[in-house]
């Protein structure tokens, strides 16, 4: 499996921005998809997750509200739209797939793609 991340950049404080990551590989079904971020000196942590087939996705709670995580089975890409978006965001945000069933922790994540930078401004 192949993760490719796209679309972080420098917004102000309130603004959207909408990443996107685009996989390749065999049985993506059978993966949950996640995205982490990573800000500086701190550890990567989980912000969103979901299935490709759909169910209710996961959201830590301080972006409950102001972030989307979807999943688009046509397209083999997975979104996160963020909206609200505050200086605590800025973070390396990452994309990574995990084997269907199994814990979403940054230790245990089966794939990565690279990371894209996010920066939010005041």
């Amino acid at each position: 499996v192949q993760l490719q991340a796209s679309g972080g950049g420098l917004v102000q404080s309130g603004g959207s921005l909408k990443l996107s990551c685009a996989a390749s590989g065999p049985t993506l079904s059978s993966y949950t998809m996640a995205w982490f971020r990573q800000a500086p000196g701190q550890e990567r942590a989980l912000v969103a997750a979901v299935g490709w087939s759909g169910g209710q996705p996961y959201y830590v709670d301080s972006v409950k509200g102001r972030f989307t995580i979807s999943a688009d089975n046509a397209k083999n890409t997975v979104a996160l739209q963020m909206n609200s978006l505050k200086q605590e965001d800025t973070a390396v945000y990452y994309c990574a797939a995990v084997g269907s069933g199994k814990y979403i922790r940054a230790r245990d994540m089966d794939y990565w793609g690279e990371g894209t930078l996010v920066t939010v401004s005041s």
